[in-house]
């Protein structure tokens, strides 16, 4: 079984930062391309940022200049570095990744996400 585990959210001030680290565990399987997504209270889910195995990135137009999406094959780890937080951004974070099992299956797997709260 392939499991995605965030942690780094939090509370902060508006203008404060935040980093936020998804690790991806388990056996047999490599990952395809990752992703963080966020959701308010009363909203749809939505993509926040995303990056290819290759290192190809793309932002939501709200948040492109101020948060910035990485990652470490060799931890199999995502990151999403939060800055210039405004109250807009508050929501669950969810990671997101393609992973690919040995024998061939793909499936979509999403960690249990981590609240960002963000004061005036």
């Amino acid at each position: 079984q392939v499991q995605l585990v965030e942690s780094g959210g939090g509370l902060v001030q508006a203008g404060g930062s935040l980093r936020l680290s998804c690790v991806v565990s388990g056996s047999r399987f490599s990952i395809n391309a990752m992703a963080w997504y966020c959701q308010a209270p009363g909203k749809q889910r939505e993509l926040v940022a995303g990056i290819s195995s290759g290192g190809t990135t793309n932002y939501a137009d709200s948040v492109k200049g101020r948060f910035t999406i990485s990652r470490d094959n060799a931890k199999n780890t995502v990151y999403l570095q939060m800055n210039s937080l405004k109250p807009e951004d508050t929501a669950v974070y969810y990671c997101n990744a393609e992973i690919i099992r040995t024998w061939g299956t793909k499936l979509v797997n999403w960690g249990q996400g981590t609240q960002v709260t963000v004061s005036s």
